[in-house]
């Protein structure tokens, strides 16, 4: 198997809730919205998804339990970015589980917070990254 990933899909409780919070309040623009899922491109080479959690699991063959045994990572170009990232989803109405602050393990800045699903996002400023302005990220240096 190819070390990759090009879609990440996440299931949620209720699609029209979730299409409003990703979509209206947080201003991200659908790449492909259809009755039951949504997508949105994230970055060179990456698909995110939000499909009913029902549907996922009669795609899939069986129930799938809801939970966020993970996080999503956002990685931006500095602690203001981080403040700023954090803002705008308290205002969308996204549960904020860490304010910003200083992330000591990797020497940079950080905060979390939860989609309507309960879904982890992990906002990051991380000096040993550089954000293309694709939004994709390279460790290290881009040059």
């Amino acid at each position: 198997m190819k070390q990759s990933i090009s879609v990440v899909t996440v299931a949620v409780d209720d699609l029209k809730r979730s299409r409003t919070f990703y979509s209206d309040r947080l201003g991200w623009t659908p790449l492909m919205d259809l009755d039951d899922i949504v997508f949105y491109q994230v970055g060179f080479g990456l698909v995110f998804a939000i499909w009913a959690l029902k549907d996922l699991s009669d795609d899939v063959g069986h129930a799938i339990a809801r939970g966020s045994a993970f996080s999503l990572g956002h990685n931006v170009e500095s602690p203001q970015e981080v403040d700023a990232v954090i803002a705008r989803a308290r205002a969308a109405g996204a549960g904020i589980l860490k304010e910003p602050q200083p992330a000591p393990l990797f020497d940079g800045y950080q905060g979390y917070f939860s989609d309507p699903d309960g879904h982890l996002w992990d906002i990051v400023y991380n000096p040993g990254l550089s954000v293309a302005r694709d939004g994709s990220v390279v460790f290290g240096s881009s040059d």
